[in-house]
């Protein structure tokens, strides 16, 4: 009787000793998923460069806004037809107040091929800057991804 008492005694300290280790796990695993999920994540200063457009026509520069404090602000610096009278070199084509989790947002976003100005998201996902332009509510949008580059493309550059 004595023996099956200290049977049943060990056998109540190994479920302790399994629940406690499938606890660990589960707190550790879930540390490591949430200080890799803050590690990956595209900050505010993220956005900042130079942009290639989809169609590969121009080149959007991103940096502070010279006249807003803590606003971000894209210039078209590079037009593939930029001799043309009808150029967009030089036009301001976005500016975004704040950034919040994971996106520049409160501004607007210039569609120069309409020439009119939407409410605007900015978000950098998968090394691609994603700008969402939108009436209303952001649902409600269309999504243009540029892609990162290193340097301008060789002339013809915007004049200043």
């Amino acid at each position: 009787m004595k023996r099956r008492y200290c049977d049943d005694l060990s056998k109540q300290k190994n479920k302790k000793g399994d629940a406690m280790n499938v606890r660990q796990w589960l707190f550790l695993s879930s540390v490591l998923m949430c200080s890799t999920g803050l590690h990956a994540a595209a900050g505010p200063l993220e956005a900042k460069g130079l942009w290639l457009t989809a169609e590969k026509d121009a080149v959007v520069r991103l940096d502070d806004c010279a006249d807003k404090a803590g606003a971000i602000c894209g210039q078209i610096v590079w037009v593939k037809d930029a001799a043309s009278t009808s150029s967009d070199c030089g036009v301001q084509i976005l500016q975004l107040t704040r950034y919040d989790q994971d996106a520049w947002r409160d501004g607007w976003v210039y569609d120069p091929r309409d020439q009119k100005k939407y409410k605007g998201a900015v978000r950098v996902k998968d090394g691609r800057l994603n700008v969402r332009a939108f009436v209303g509510t952001e649902v409600l949008g269309k999504t243009e991804q540029f892609e990162r580059i290193a340097t301008l493309p060789p002339a013809p550059v915007c004049k200043s």
